[in-house]
């Protein structure tokens, strides 16, 4: 998908692909990924299988994420350049939300 579809369909971003993205800035296998999850979010988010394995289709089908071996017969994944660059995009814009709610809270 060229980048600026894939900007379009990507931001804002849910909470899901931004924690899958999030993620694999270091290489992750879809169970390890899952539990990372839980962790960063103190359990409020648990990702289910089907949930996660769908989202990494997508996302390694626009060239978000691509394989990067296998562990223990499981495929490990890991960010693209251009999935990196719409995760910055989606914290500037989170950032953004942040600060205008700070200023008039």
């Amino acid at each position: 998908m060229e980048k600026k579809r894939t900007k379009q369909a990507y931001l804002p971003m849910t909470e899901t692909m931004f924690y899958i993205l999030l993620s694999l800035t270091e290489q992750k296998h879809g169970y390890g990924i899952m539990q990372h999850v839980e962790e960063l979010t103190s359990g409020r988010i648990k990702l289910g299988a089907g949930t996660t394995y769908s989202s990494l289709s997508k996302l390694e089908k626009d060239d978000l994420i691509h394989a990067a071996g296998e562990q223990d017969r499981r495929k490990l994944y890991v960010i693209t350049d251009h999935g990196r660059e719409l995760l910055h995009l989606e914290l500037d814009r989170l950032r953004e939300l942040v600060h205008n709610g700070c200023k008039l809270l």
